[in-house]
């Protein structure tokens, strides 16, 4: 049975989140504070976090980075009141699946949870190759280490997969709301500037002419 732990300080919350989830067939783990929360997210290694980020103590954000740094798969999926967009772009950079502000709607979460664990694997995910390359980039998708001439890096989860979205598409001129479905998922504002600074980032890894921009269209990794 697929397990979800959920973390936040709101007992009503979580009271609710938890029924609407079991209701589901989920098998539900709950957290009142951070410290509580990252213990079981370590002991319980739970299929996805739902995580709140302003708790006292421990905060949500602090759980966040030890999670990720401890295991980089872990899924987490941030719950916040906060309105600060520079908070949500920090925690999805940073390697969250997904991000709900609050208040929210459960049928919305409850989409979000069955995208992130229930979608099943793209057609064909069986024959992709390990290793992909273009040109001199080299790029292992099991580890996420790129390699650029004698040079390596190990990227993190956005900028790996906003790479691995243009060396699987190369040549071919890939659209800003593309790459915002295919890495950050289909709720965000294509009017953000989220592909243009992990862009930025790959770039300063890469060749900087490797990655062409099209204007007002998108981008596209050149071969050649």
């Amino acid at each position: 049975m697929t397990r979800i732990l959920v973390v936040d300080d709101e007992p009503d919350l979580l009271g609710f989140v938890r029924s609407a989830l079991e209701a589901e067939g989920f098998h539900v783990i709950t957290a009142t504070d951070g410290t509580e929360g990252l213990r079981l997210a370590l002991t319980t290694k739970p299929d996805l976090v739902i995580l709140d980020l302003l708790m006292p103590g421990l905060d949500g954000q602090a759980v966040l980075t030890a999670l990720l740094t401890h295991d980089r798969s872990t899924r987490i999926l941030v719950l916040s009141a906060t309105e600060d967009r520079q908070v949500r772009v920090a925690c999805l950079e940073q390697g969250a699946v997904d991000f709900l502000a609050k208040p929210f709607v459960v049928r919305e979460l409850l989409a979000r949870v069955r995208s992130r664990l229930l979608a099943p694997a793209p057609a064909g995910a069986a024959w992709l190759p390990e290793v992909l390359r273009v040109g001199e980039i080299v790029l292992d998708t099991r580890t996420r280490r790129l390699q650029v001439g004698e040079r390596t890096a190990e990227l993190p989860q956005r900028e790996f997969l906003l790479l691995q979205h243009l060396m699987r598409n190369p040549d071919t001129v890939c659209s800003r709301q593309e790459l915002l479905s295919e890495v950050w998922g289909y709720d965000f504002d294509p009017s953000t500037n989220l592909v243009d600074v992990c862009i930025g980032r790959l770039r300063s890894k890469l060749r900087n002419d490797v990655i062409r921009t099209v204007r007002n269209v998108g981008y596209q990794l050149q071969t050649a």
